[in-house]
């Protein structure tokens, strides 16, 4: 790595899933008042609400919701119309 090119805050960060508690480290600049003692090492911790380990479309689980029935009435106007 190039030295003086980096903020001085440049270090590793623990990032945590709050939806499925994962967590993982990575080097960031972000400021955080909270930390986290992992493997006797005490790391700065942010909190995510979703990431990459929770999210519907990354893990496969992702759902149509389709609280209108727009879908159906879409299907009995056009999904029945044959060509010509």
């Amino acid at each position: 790595m190039k030295k003086d090119i980096h903020p001085s805050n440049y270090r590793e960060v623990v990032f945590k899933d709050m939806s499925n508690e994962e967590t993982f480290i990575t080097r960031s600049t972000v400021a955080s008042k909270e930390t986290i003692e992992i493997d006797g090492v005490t790391y700065p911790l942010v909190k995510l609400e979703i990431t990459s380990s929770s999210h519907p479309f990354f893990t496969g689980k992702q759902k149509l919701v389709d609280t209108a029935g727009r879908v159906d009435k879409f299907m009995s106007r056009y999904g029945n119309v044959k060509k010509k």
